[in-house]
């Protein structure tokens, strides 16, 4: 048959594609497209198919179907096969392979099935030619492609001779890859040939191995996606015209140099994994696009637009990390929180497309799409959402804090009492709190012995602990009081009373503080400095953010650029976030409880870091302390007052013990480095040797704002460094 008479082909493709492909295959000269499940007919020529190869960016294989078979049982499709002139096909010095698939009653094992194709095949050159052709099932020269489909087998010849998703430019890839002609399908459906034929520019936030980028980089330099295989099965078959082929391949590379050299538009990818950032780099040197497409190590939380020149037009896209490279899965949403916020601050004005396995994360970007794909990653179903960031706006974001009018309910002199003391306090904090953007203070603390509750503002809500009455109080009176709180408060504050949450606070020791109280689990993204911090209102006594620390907190992202930062008995962690966000080279967090380690893993999740740079360590401190290698220029020690929890070995008191605590810290601490220790034990005194063996400096007085001055024995607080000869 001649290279230039059209033939029946059928290409492959994922699921989803099959539309796009059909489009692809018409714009490469194919007629008589028709589309079925993961693939698409058409007719052509010898000499397109040639080209499909070679230009398809969305095919996995380009099929050229020799025959319909009758394959009732095994020995009818071993008779079928064998009455095959092989001959015209390719000879015996060819190696083979057979990918079979499907079943019918009498062939129940697709590698039975391919195992008498072979046989079949083997047997029939050596009856007609005296010699076999060898098999080899990982690099063949032909491979048959043989599809059962109840008492019929189809059998083609794959002409690409391998999936056309392999490009040859990824040597190496993380978790769960993107494979490229997928990568392909979300640059075509987003337009982005579209956007960057009118100048627009391509950002991938989480650009991984840097599929999306060299995707999106071959596009617009028009480089064949196949132009870097070594080989391709047509090659070894009769009736392959080198001289076509030859023509072809050597168009495509003056369409790519051409392509290289012209005006490109700003291609440009970020990841937190240093690792990872280095595949991307090999990836894009292999295929020769280095000035094309760069790549650079940065965690969500610092992505922003490119300012070096106006890029009013362009498109954010990202396939989110997920599993093992980000960490645990409930996490996710806050990471995908923190990415819609980030594209809608940092790129107003673009197109935005998000590649999810999961529905309802793409939703938790808080962002509206205006238009879903269904495809599929391999067998995993996935969407592509598609945003307009011109008109968007978060959902479910906080609003501005509304000032309602007091409701006219009377209240008794004791409840009016109590209010106006609420109101003078906010009123002495307000110019404070507007200066520092305070999000989150204490409002009130037992300021009246007779109303012993703290008052706490989370943003919108209000947090109320109630003291424990001393002996000898009167229950009754203590219950009236607290009545009196609940009355003055949604009043004096000009909050609705079901965003007040109530709590009773017993003094405790151990882990009675962290005991749960209710079983609601609603985070509540709070605002701190740089740091978005998530708290829990209702189902611990403590919310997970210890407010009087926020000084502490915040001079600790100050100094910790550059910095390996440790923070033992870490909680949940918002030092180390704040360490993270000011620049730390790393952040260490060590806690032996799993509640708050995961609850860390949310809030670096929420602030756009990653565990790359950032170590969750579940241990007991004490006894990590013993065994660890590092060593650390920054280190916050905030032990307990007091515990005896049944996963330490003994018991914990910090005013006895915390001078070989001090001391195994600093082991750890490098030569220049500071370590800042804490703990909430009234009454406590630092060790005496320790201030002869060190240089320790009282810090508590600067570790206190102003809604913390009344009450300056929330926490003790000391610098301690190593004492330089003078």
């Amino acid at each position: 048959m001649s290279n230039t008479e059209k033939e029946p082909w059928f290409a492959t493709c994922p699921k989803g594609l099959e539309a796009l492909l059909a489009v692809e295959l018409s714009a490469l000269g194919a007629t008589a497209t028709r589309e079925t499940v993961a693939g698409v007919y058409f007719d052509g020529s010898r000499a397109l198919a040639y080209s499909a190869c070679l230009w398809s960016r969305l095919s996995n294989r380009i099929l050229q179907p020799i025959a319909s078979l009758e394959a009732g049982d095994a020995d009818s499709l071993y008779r079928e096969l064998s009455g095959i002139d092989w001959g015209e096909l390719f000879g015996p010095q060819q190696s083979i392979a057979i990918d079979f698939s499907g079943q019918n009653r009498q062939i129940r094992n697709t590698q039975f099935g391919a195992q008498r194709s072979k046989d079949a095949i083997v047997d029939w050159f050596v009856a007609n030619v005296g010699q076999r052709p060898s098999v080899e099932r990982h690099n063949p020269d032909v491979r048959l492609n043989i599809r059962l489909v109840r008492d019929r087998a189809h059998l083609s010849i794959d002409f690409s001779g391998g999936s056309l998703h392999r490009r040859g430019y990824r040597l190496h890839s993380g978790a769960a890859p993107l494979k490229e002609n997928l990568a392909a399908a979300i640059l075509l459906r987003a337009d982005w040939p579209g956007i960057a034929a009118r100048g627009g520019a391509l950002i991938d936030p989480m650009c991984g191995s840097a599929t999306l980028l060299l995707e999106a980089a071959m596009m617009v330099a028009d480089i064949a996606p196949a132009l870097g295989r070594k080989r391709f099965g047509f090659e070894y078959l009769r009736g392959y015209n080198e001289q076509q082929w030859q023509a072809i391949l050597s168009d495509a590379r003056g369409r790519g140099e051409r392509g290289r050299a012209a005006q490109l538009p700003e291609i440009r990818g970020y990841d937190a994994d240093p690792k990872v950032i280095r595949v991307a780099q090999n990836n894009i040197a292999r295929i020769g696009l280095e000035k094309v497409v760069r790549v650079s190590c940065k965690p969500l939380a610092e992505l922003t637009r490119p300012t070096h020149r106006p890029l009013p037009l362009g498109l954010v896209v990202c396939n989110p990390p997920y599993g093992e490279r980000l960490g645990e899965k409930e996490s996710l949403g806050y990471l995908y929180r923190q990415l819609g916020e980030k594209i809608l601050a940092e790129f107003a004005g673009w197109q935005a497309a998000i590649f999810t396995s999961d529905l309802d994360l793409g939703r938790a970007t808080g962002l509206r799409s205006h238009k879903r794909y269904a495809l599929f990653n391999g067998a995993i179903a996935a969407s592509l959402l598609l945003f307009d960031l011109r008109d968007n706006e978060l959902r479910g974001s906080v609003e501005a804090e509304t000032v309602l009018e007091p409701v006219p309910t009377s209240l008794s002199e004791g409840a009016r009492m109590f209010a106006n003391r609420l109101r003078k306090n906010r009123k002495r904090l307000s110019k404070w709190v507007k200066r520092e953007q305070v999000e989150c203070y204490r409002l009130y603390d037992a300021d009246m012995p007779e109303y012993a509750v703290a008052v706490d503002i989370y943003a919108a809500q209000v947090h109320v602990a109630e003291y424990q009455a001393p002996r000898g109080v009167n229950p009754e009176a203590a219950s009236r009081r607290l009545d009196e709180v609940r009355a003055a408060l949604p009043q004096a504050l000009a909050v609705p009373a079901d965003s007040i949450v109530y709590k009773q606070r017993r003094r405790q020791r151990g882990v009675g503080q962290y005991e749960k109280q209710a079983a609601r689990t609603e985070l509540l993204s709070v605002n701190e400095g740089r740091a978005k911090l998530l708290v829990n209102l209702h189902d611990y006594l403590d919310t997970g953010l210890f407010l009087d620390h926020r000084p502490l907190r915040l001079r600790i992202g100050r100094e910790a650029d550059g910095k390996d930062f440790l923070n033992l008995f870490c909680y949940t962690g918002s030092a180390s976030v704040h360490a993270a966000l000011g620049g730390a080279r790393s952040t260490t967090s060590v806690d032996m409880s799993n509640t708050y380690i995961n609850w860390l893993r949310k809030n670096l999740a929420n602030n756009g870091l990653d565990e790359t740079r950032n170590i969750l360590v579940k241990a007991d401190c004490l006894r990590w302390l013993e065994q660890a290698q590092g060593r650390y220029d920054l280190i916050f020690l905030d032990p307990p007052s007091f515990s005896n929890s049944k996963a330490m070995e003994d018991s914990f008191d910090v005013q006895r013990d915390h001078p070989d605590l001090v001391r195994a810290t600093m082991a750890v601490l490098r030569e220049s480095g500071q370590l800042y220790f804490s703990n909430n034990r009234r009454g406590f005194k630092l060790d005496t040797a320790l201030q002869d063996e060190f240089c320790c400096e009282d810090i508590t007085a600067t570790t206190l704002d102003p809604d913390f001055q009344r009450n300056r024995k929330i926490h003790c607080c000391w610098v301690i460094r190593r004492c330089t000869s003078p």
